[in-house]
C-alpha cells in the first residue's frame, strides 16, 4: 500500500429540508386545517480515528465528500425524513486542519474518537407548527437551514515510541530491519528512504514502535531535500534515537547538523529525550572508533553508544537505552492518570479541586 500522510478534502454538510404549508381538505371531513409536516434534518459530516490504518491513500482517489440533504415535509402532518451522515475514516494520530495547513481543528490520537466537522442544517417548521388560537389557518413555513461547506486538510502523524534521526545513509533504514520485521528499502546512496516506515521492536521481553523517516539534510526545516513534513511523524516519540554515521570524517558536524534542524523545527522536538549512537563501527578500525566517539561524546555531554545495523554489534544494548525512555514516558503518564482519578468525585463522578 502505498504511503500517503497528506490529503485535501472538500466536505459539505446536508441542509435541512423545507417545511410544508398544508391544510387537511377531505370529503365528508370536517374541522380540517394546517397540517403541513416538518422538514427533516441534514446530514452531518463526521470524522473517526480507527486502528486499522496507517496511511491517507484513500483520500487520493476521492476528495468530495458530501452528506445527504434533509427531505421537505409533506401534507398530512409528516415530516420529511432526516439525512444520512457521512463519516471520514482516518488512521489514528491524523490532525485535522483548516484549509490555511496551520489551523488545527482537531487532532485524533484515539481509537473510536470522533469529531463532527460540518453540522447539518435542522429542517424547517411547517404550517402546522405555527397554529394558534390566535391564528388557526397559517400559511407559512420555514425553509431548511442552509448545508455548511468547507476545505480541510488531513495530516497524518505516526504513532511510535521512538523515532530514527540521521543524515542519510546513517545506517536507519539498516538497524530498523536488523531489530523488527520491517522491510525498508536500503542501498548504497542517499534518500533511499522516502516516506516512513514503522516496525514492531522487542528486547527483554518488552516491545515498542520505531519510525524511521527520510534522511535529513541542512535546511530540512525549511523545505530542503525532502522537507520538514517527514519530521512530524516524530512529534509523538517519548525518545528520538539520533545514528551517527562512524564512516564519517565529520561526526560532531553531522551531529550538529539534525540538533539545529530539530530546533529550527520548533516545538519541544530538540528538548524530546534522545539516545545518540555511533552507528557502521564495524566498518572503522579500533584507534579511529575512539577518537570519533569520545569527540562525538563531548558534543553530546553524554556517553555515546556504538552499534553496527549489519553486524548487530551493540544493537542490544541500544534497544535497551531506548525502552528506558519509553518506559519513563509511560509511568508519567500513569501518574498523570492516577492523579486525574484521585480529583474525581466517587458519588458524582465529577472532577473537584
Amino acid at each position: 500500500m502505498k504511503f500517503l500522510d497528506l490529503a485535501k478534502v472538500y466536505i459539505k454538510s446536508g441542509a435541512g429540508g423545507n417545511g410544508c404549508i398544508s391544510f387537511r381538505r377531505e370529503a365528508h371531513t370536517e374541522y380540517g386545517g394546517p397540517d403541513g409536516g416538518n422538514g427533516g434534518r441534514g446530514g452531518d459530516v463526521i470524522v473517526e480515528a480507527i486502528d486499522n490504518l496507517n496511511t491517507l491513500i484513500d483520500f487520493r482517489y476521492q476528495q468530495h465528500f458530501f452528506a445527504q440533504n434533509g427531505r421537505s415535509g409533506m401534507g398530512k402532518q409528516r415530516s420529511g425524513g432526516d439525512g444520512q451522515d457521512i463519516i471520514l475514516k482516518v488512521p489514528v494520530g491524523t490532525e485535522i486542519l483548516e484549509e490555511d495547513q496551520e489551523t488545527v481543528i482537531i487532532d485524533m490520537t484515539r481509537t473510536g474518537q470522533r469529531y463532527t466537522l460540518s453540522q447539518g442544517g435542522n429542517g424547517g417548521f411547517g404550517n402546522l407548527h405555527f397554529k394558534s388560537s390566535t391564528n388557526q389557518a397559517p400559511r407559512r413555513a420555514n425553509p431548511g437551514q442552509p448545508f455548511v461547506e468547507r476545505t480541510i486538510w488531513l495530516r497524518l502523524k505516526l504513532i511510535a515510541d521512538s523515532g530514527l534521526l540521521g543524515l542519510p545513509n546513517a545506517g536507519k533504514s539498516t538497524f530498523l530491519a536488523a531489530t523488527s520485521n520491517a522491510r525498508p528499502k536500503i542501498a548504497d546512496y542517499p534518500f533511499t528512504t522516502l516516506h516512513p516506515n514503522l516496525g514492531v521492536v522487542g528486547v527483554d521481553g518488552k516491545e515498542f514502535v520505531i519510525a524511521d523517516i527520510p534522511g535529513l539534510i541542512a535546511g530540512a526545516s525549511e523545505g530542503i531535500g525532502l522537507g520538514v513534513r517527514f519530521l512530524g511523524h516524530v512529534e509523538r516519540c517519548a525518545v528520538l534515537l539520533h545514528l551517527v554515521d562512524g564512516t564519517s570524517d565529520t561526526v560532531v558536524e553531522d551531529y550538529h547538523t539534525i540538533i539545529q534542524e530539530l530546533e529550527k523545527y520548533g516545538g519541544d522536538l530538540a528538548e524530546r529525550p534522545r539516545v545518540t549512537a555511533l552507528n557502521k563501527i564495524d566498518a572503522i578500525d579500533a584507534t579511529e572508533l575512539a577518537v570519533k566517539a569520545h569527540e562525538l561524546g563531548l558534543a553530546v555531554g553524554a556517553p555515546v553508544l556504538q552499534l553496527s545495523g549489519v553486524s548487530r554489534a551493540g544493537v542490544t544494548d541500544v534497544l535497551r537505552a531506548v525502552v528506558a525512555e519509553v518506559e519513563k514516558r509511560d509511568a508519567s503518564e500513569r501518574a498523570k492518570k492516577d492523579e486525574e482519578l484521585e480529583n474525581v468525585d466517587e458519588e458524582t463522578g465529577l472532577w473537584r479541586p
